[in-house]
């Protein structure tokens, strides 16, 4: 099975979507560092790891990796270089929908994926359909989502 690394954005697009649950059957191992998991997942979304979430613990190589990704990429959070980092050091697709988090995984040569990308897997899996596609990108939207709303609608023209 193949892991994703992700940042906490995908996350709370997931929850505030009611999609967390359906997430976990997709053929992926969903994981985030251990550190991003317990400073901004856990007292709102202790539910995750009872779902599948793994919490990736990261070797001091690695936590040193995204303090030189700190300092080199002054736009995205510590947290976000501790998910490029992780994926770097699990050498899979980190899945983010953050623009400068994405623009140094470009850099770093990371596979990129985003929300779009994992509701259309959703679709493709057969574990929703158009309406409720369209239903999660609503409620994401009111939740204050920064999706590209743009890419979202032609997602949805495209299904």
């Amino acid at each position: 099975m193949q892991i994703l690394i992700s940042d906490a954005n995908v996350i709370i697009d997931m929850e505030d979507s009611g999609l967390t649950e359906l997430m976990f059957n997709l053929p992926y191992q969903f994981a985030v560092p251990d550190i991003l998991f317990h400073d901004e997942l856990e007292d709102e979304h202790p539910n995750l790891l009872e779902l599948g979430l793994v919490e990736l613990e990261l070797s001091s190589e690695t936590v040193e990796k995204s303090i030189e990704l700190d300092l080199c990429y002054r736009k995205p959070s510590r947290y976000d270089c501790l998910a490029l980092a992780a994926a770097l050091q699990e050498e899979c697709p980190l899945v983010t929908c953050d623009k400068a988090l994405r623009k140094a995984a470009q850099q770093e040569n990371v596979e990129i994926r985003g929300t779009i990308w994992l509701v259309d897997e959703l679709v493709k899996h057969e574990l929703i359909n158009k309406e409720q596609a369209i239903k999660a990108f609503k409620d994401m939207k009111e939740a204050g989502s920064r999706l590209p709303w743009n890419e979202v609608e032609n997602f949805l023209n495209r299904i």
